[in-house]
């Protein structure tokens, strides 16, 4: 007899997972898509978390309350006001040249509030002071008198810091050479004056506006010349002291109609304080301030640290 073949009906041959079209169970295949999309939120994560934080941009506040504080030229005296209203500085000398206070309120309409509010706090406002003639601060008990006499030359300055914002002689001359030259011998003689006011230890402060026509004034060499160095430098933050506005030299801009306004904004324009101290003389620090920097890291770089 012949071998007999085996007949298996219904017969399939063995497939492989997925071959049926059918997942097997507990297997989850990631969309690829979707992976890459977490692998770049990952990414950004971490690229976030080595980035450094920006950090806030702290104004630099050159005076302390209790310092003992000459202002010249100040306008309408906003910025006086600013700071016996809001920096509690409690001795505080503003002048302005003008004679009287007509004269001021004239350019300056609302100088006269602004005087009520430095008088309110036992501070003081003084007309007819010309930076570049006034006569020295000084202790009374050792010559001459505050802001007026002769000085003696014996006496010692009284005022901690002296501070001169945006010095200008106003439009002279339409010739820029000319301009410039008059300003710095404005520079020149304002140091001359300002140095016997000093006390021990005092600093004068001088801020300009950045940029053309300023920096051709090299008021840095101009205190050079005067017996003056620069300690530091910094950016003038004009927010920093709330109610301040910008006075300019010819006074309050107004329209054909004559209402007040318009033109530029001063304290919206970047600007710079220069810090200066008698040569070989440290300045005192000022409050949160660190090392004093050496005059090469001024000169070197155009902000403080």
């Amino acid at each position: 007899m012949g071998k007999r073949r085996k007949v298996v009906h219904n017969a399939r041959p063995a497939q492989k997972p997925g071959d049926s079209g059918q997942k097997p169970q507990g297997v989850t295949k990631p969309k690829p898509q979707k992976q890459k999309q977490k692998q770049k939120q990952k990414q950004k994560q971490k690229q976030k978390q080595k980035q450094p934080q920006p950090q806030r941009d702290e104004p630099t506040i050159p005076f302390a309350p209790e310092d003992k504080i000459l202002l010249v030229g100040d306008g309408d005296l906003s910025f006086a006001a600013s700071l016996v209203e809001h920096h509690y500085c409690a001795d505080v000398t503003a002048t302005v040249l003008e004679k009287t206070l007509e004269e001021l309120v004239e350019k300056y309409p609302h100088a006269a509030e602004n005087i009520a509010k430095i008088e309110a706090e036992d501070s003081r406002v003084l007309f007819g002071v010309d930076a570049t003639k006034m006569a020295p601060f000084v202790d009374k008990k050792k010559g001459s008198s505050s802001g007026g006499g002769k000085d003696d030359g014996a006496a010692a300055g009284v005022m901690d810091r002296i501070i001169f914002n945006f010095p200008h002689v106003g439009g002279k001359s339409t010739d820029v050479n000319r301009q410039v030259r008059y300003n710095q011998e404005l520079l020149v003689e304002f140091f001359k004056r300002a140095t016997p006011s000093l006390a021990p230890g005092g600093t004068i402060v001088v801020t300009l506006f950045e940029g053309e026509p300023y920096t051709l004034w090299n008021i840095r060499d101009l205190a050079r010349h005067t017996g003056l160095q620069v300690e530091r430098s910094f950016k003038f933050q004009a927010s920093a002291y709330p109610g301040y506005h910008h006075a300019r030299t010819l006074g309050v801009v107004k329209s054909k109609s004559g209402e007040a306004g318009g033109g530029w904004k001063g304290e919206d324009r970047a600007a710079r304080s220069y810090i200066f101290v008698r040569k070989d003389d440290e300045a005192r620090p000022r409050p949160g301030s660190s090392k004093k920097r050496s005059r090469a890291q001024d000169d070197e770089s155009s902000d403080d640290d």
